[in-house]
């Protein structure tokens, strides 16, 4: 791969309702080396029915219900993600917010450079066409979806004008554990979309060496995006499967090590640091006696020994037959000035 991948840092609802929190988490991503902070704008009333099931594990988010969950959490309105987005620009990191309702989408939009599509939503096609309408890239999250049901969405927002999108690998589990995040999807939604970008969405509990993103990427995921927390320890909503600052930056760190040992380009050519070894290192045409003037070479009396600064042996079979112009010393490196 060439080029760093896009990191999103989705702080989500992790701010619990605090705009100064809020400001605190972008101020962090941008420590951390992330590219934009994302947000989601939604609220409980237009997103779940009172009677709405968790699908999280509850052992780390004890609250049973979604409508519950997200009452906890849609405090803000219109003002705060400007304030949010203004903050953001402040910093120098993209604002993004996933919005949950036609509201939002209209609200978000002079905000921000693109719009981020939940996987939920992947099979409501009157929301994927109401954010088509505006005309803005958009990332599209597959989680518990089918080729199927990924095609229709595509399908979908471009024939409503949207014909700039990444896909997003996502397996939607809170957490995700390793056995299920299935990194090798990755490729596939490469092979069955090859005209969009793929990126991934990680739900995975961070490791010191942040194996799945640094993956991801390897596999050919160019954006990724993972919860993004100022202290994993917190209780509950998406503080325990996010990462910190610290995390991001171990992240930043190994990228630009790989990215180093891959280099800038697949073709393969000696680099300018192998000059020396393929002079010094390869093997030269050299004589194995002591010869006249005049003699005509054979086999026997060639052999072939570093350096390679001589005849290579490319042209063994070109100098057989030739004679020297003057007398050669045993291990006498041949020079084209010494035959005819």
């Amino acid at each position: 791969m060439n080029g760093n991948p896009y990191v999103i840092a989705e702080i989500g609802v992790n701010h619990e309702g605090s705009l100064d929190q809020a400001k605190r988490l972008i101020d962090l991503v941008k420590e951390g080396g992330g590219d934009a902070a994302k947000f989601q704008s939604y609220k409980a009333s237009t997103l779940a029915s009172k009677h709405s099931p968790a699908y999280w594990d509850t052992t780390k988010e004890p609250t049973l219900s979604q409508f519950t969950l997200f009452q906890k959490y849609d405090r803000f309105g219109p003002d705060d993600y400007i304030a949010l987005a203004e903050h953001c620009q402040k910093v120098g990191v993209d604002f993004v917010s996933t919005p949950f309702d036609d509201a939002a989408v209209d609200f978000l939009d002079p905000l921000m450079p693109f719009y981020k599509i939940a996987s939920a939503d992947l099979t409501n096609l009157p929301f994927l066409r109401k954010i088509a309408a505006k005309g803005k890239p958009v990332l599209l999250s597959t989680g518990a979806s089918t080729l199927g049901e990924i095609d229709m969405a595509v399908a979908t927002l471009e024939a409503a004008g949207c014909n700039d999108m990444a896909l997003l690998h996502c397996i939607l589990n809170y957490p995700t554990e390793n056995e299920n995040a299935h990194l090798r999807m990755i490729r596939g939604l490469h092979r069955a979309f090859p005209q969009y970008l793929v990126g991934y969405s990680d739900h995975t509990l961070p490791d010191g060496p942040m194996t799945s993103l640094v993956t991801a990427w390897q596999l050919g995921a160019v954006i990724l995006e993972k919860h993004f927390t100022h202290d994993k320890s917190l209780p509950g909503n998406d503080h325990y499967h996010a990462m910190d600052a610290d995390d991001l930056k171990r992240f930043r760190d190994r990228v630009d090590v790989v990215a180093k040992l891959l280099g800038p380009s697949d073709h393969k050519a000696p680099i300018s640091t192998e000059a020396i070894s393929r002079r010094n290192a390869r093997r030269s045409i050299v004589l194995t006696r002591d010869l006249p003037a005049g003699h005509v070479l054979g086999a026997d009396d060639l052999t072939y020994k570093r350096p390679g600064t001589g005849i290579s042996p490319l042209n063994w079979d070109e100098v057989i037959g030739m004679s020297l112009l003057c007398d050669g010393k045993e291990d006498a490196v041949l020079k084209w000035s010494m035959l005819e």
